[in-house]
């Protein structure tokens, strides 16, 4: 028999493989925090899943002491849907990079959120390609220079919340590898979500991009580069005496400074709301970026509707029940058959 959800503990969840990733790497902090919450999920270890494709952050499933398939680059969403449709019953998770999901898996992402399945997709973000020794990424900053751009990136990057938002993602949050607090809640609150979670965490890779998310991860610069999205509060950051929030202006976000006795709200400031019909805001948070504006962290949307798979069991049942249960064995001999 399996222990209770209650008996659980993080070391349950800890596999005896020797975890490699390069000292400091952010991936660290995240295994951990994922390990320490999974006894609030689950009565038994055998009900979840850990699915991932190509990169560092594939490594994953090895180090979870759960169910897990490690595949091909860019699929993971792909077999995550396959194993969610077979056996809704599972707890299942995908983990990818910002390369391996965005990239190559961009396709296979885009259709696997569209459908709205009852599975977390933890979408580590470094910017850079780090398992294949600093190429940039679909999300590397312009300029970068790295093995595959001597000269500097001149591609645009891809937003990871916009294209979560854009494919219909009914849950989008981003949380940070430091802040262990932040990415406990944030990964309870995708759990708890019926529906496809999107979770971007930003994730520094000491090796090939040290220091990009310097600004939010380091404590002293968070308040003041960084922005907490919390349902019913206004958009205010900064410290006493160095005030700011944010108003929309034609549609636009706009920082603009506040006085330590002001009130937010009578100054425009916005209050948050992740449960409005309409992605524009949403969007326009995702346009908030550093350096000239602070970095939305938090929940951006949570929606609710049907996931596929409920829709998937009501369409079976809906057919067995106009057309009855079914014989394969005549299934197989009807029609035109031929003996070989």
């Amino acid at each position: 028999m399996a222990a209770p959800a209650s008996e659980l503990t993080r070391k349950d969840f800890v596999s005896s493989q020797d975890v490699r990733w390069c000292p400091g790497c952010g991936d660290y902090s995240i295994l951990a925090n994922v390990q320490r919450v999974m006894p609030e999920f689950v009565d038994k270890k055998e009900d979840v899943v850990f699915i991932s494709g190509i990169g560092c952050s594939s490594r994953f499933p090895y180090y979870m002491n759960t169910y897990g398939f490690h595949t091909i680059h860019g699929r993971a969403p792909s077999f995550a849907t396959g194993i969610k449709a077979s056996n809704p019953d599972l707890s299942v998770w995908v983990v990818t990079g910002d390369g391996d999901g965005l990239s190559i898996g961009g396709n296979h992402l885009l259709h696997s959120i569209r459908r709205n399945m009852d599975m977390q997709i933890l979408l580590f973000n470094n910017k850079i390609y780090g398992l294949t020794k600093g190429q940039y990424s679909p999300t590397s900053n312009p300029g970068t220079r790295s093995k595959s751009s001597p000269q500097g990136s001149i591609d645009y990057p891809l937003d990871p919340i916009s294209f979560a938002l854009g494919a219909g993602a009914t849950f989008v949050a981003r949380t940070i590898d430091v802040d262990a607090t932040h990415m406990q809640q944030t990964l309870r609150r995708a759990h708890a979500h019926k529906g496809t979670a999107f979770v971007e965490i930003l994730q520094n890779c000491p090796v090939f991009n040290d220091g990009v998310w310097e600004d939010v991860q380091d404590r002293k610069q968070r308040v003041e580069n960084s922005i907490s999205l919390v349902q019913g509060e206004p958009l205010v950051f900064g410290t006493p005496g160095n005030l700011r929030g944010i108003v929309m202006e034609g549609g636009d976000p706009k920082v603009i400074d506040l006085d330590d006795e002001d009130d937010p709200v009578s100054k425009g400031v916005v209050v948050h709301d992740e449960h409005l019909e309409s992605t524009a805001y949403a969007f326009a948070l995702a346009t908030l970026t550093r350096p000239e504006c602070p970095l939305p962290v938090g929940v951006f949307r949570e929606q609710r509707k049907a996931t596929y798979e409920q829709m998937l069991e009501q369409q079976i049942e809906d057919a067995t029940s106009a057309q009855g249960a079914g014989d394969l064995h005549a299934l197989l001999h009807s029609g035109d058959t031929w003996t070989v």
